[in-house]
């Protein structure tokens, strides 16, 4: 098969189009025929410095696809079935093997692409909205990064749950896009003062609940949105300025910081059920999916640098 590889970490020219081994079918997992592939932030994380469990290393941890062939003891899963799933790695290829428990179905007639962009990002976003940010109907949420897919998801989440919904993004533009999907207050944090902003929108109040995918710098100004016992999650965090957090600023207000970490939680039941509600959300057009750009597989390194250069509204998708 095809798949874009690498053999060292660093940026996305390390990639290469080549033809590798067929990956094999094992008990309890299925072998997917991919035809898309979600690029998430932690896919270019892991290409510009993490691991490489393969050598050649093919990264990528969602894609959806057509099953090829099922192994032994897996019943509830069949040859033929349209599924959007995810995997430690291995989604940048023409075929992926992972668990059956980490595929769900696609219903009949929906979009194959934007199922193929749900369960990571949506699901992320449901668990720091609900599961563990405890967001209620009539409370104010920031979500950092709102142009980025968990944040294009918790933005309609957190609406549909009745909440007063800011976001932030790099730029006026990007912020005007993401209103239609129940944006209320923008705040470009390219400009400095985006916290004062941010509580200026708040008549000084601050926010209930941060969602900060970014980390670093920027969650100590998430952490200075807050109002009194406001609720901060930090998730996945973005890599960039990196520094360390003093937890003691949380005491004055009681306010309290949870890390999220959907892979932990991925397998559970709870997590199987919320996971396919959203694909049956998004199949039935009660969430939106934005795909910003598709490129095809060949061009992962492309697809990769134009991700990385914060221009895309949503996911960036590539196709074998």
């Amino acid at each position: 098969m095809k798949a874009a590889v690498y053999y060292e970490t660093g940026g996305p020219e390390v990639f290469r189009y080549e033809d590798i081994a067929d990956p094999e079918v094992y008990p309890g997992g299925v072998l997917i025929e991919v035809e898309a592939i979600s690029i998430e932030g932690g896919d270019t994380l892991n290409r510009a410095g993490g691991e490489l469990a393969t050598h050649p290393h093919v990264v990528g941890y969602q894609c959806a696809g057509t099953i090829r062939e099922v192994g032994d003891g897996v019943e509830d899963r069949f040859v033929g079935q349209r599924v959007v799933a995810s995997m430690l790695w291995g989604s940048h290829a023409e075929l992926a093997v992972t668990p059956a428990v980490v595929t769900w179905p696609i219903p009949d007639g929906a979009d194959l692409v934007k199922c193929a962009c749900v369960p990571v990002a949506y699901g992320t976003a449901h668990d720091c909205l609900f599961e563990f940010g405890h967001l209620a109907r009539g409370e104010t949420v920031l979500i950092q990064a709102g142009a980025g897919g968990v944040g294009v998801a918790a933005i309609q989440l957190a609406k549909r749950a009745g909440a007063t919904v800011l976001a932030t993004a790099s730029s006026d533009d990007r912020l005007e896009r993401l209103k239609p999907l129940g944006l209320d207050h923008g705040i470009n944090y390219s400009d400095p003062d985006w916290v004062a902003n941010v509580r200026a929108l708040t008549e000084g109040r601050g926010v209930d609940l941060v969602v900060d995918s970014v980390g670093g710098k920027v969650l100590q100004g998430s952490v200075a949105c807050l109002c009194y016992r406001g609720r901060a999650i930090t998730v996945g965090s973005a890599g960039r300025d990196p520094q360390p957090f003093d937890v003691s600023v949380l005491g004055m207000s009681n306010q309290s910081l949870t890390g999220v970490f959907l892979g932990a939680e991925i397998g559970t039941e709870r997590a199987q059920q919320m996971i396919t509600g959203l694909v049956d959300d998004v199949g039935a057009g009660r969430l939106e999916v934005i795909v910003d750009r598709t490129f095809p597989l060949a061009d992962a390194a492309e697809a990769h640098a134009y991700l990385e250069s914060r221009q895309a509204v949503g996911r960036v998708v590539l196709v074998p």
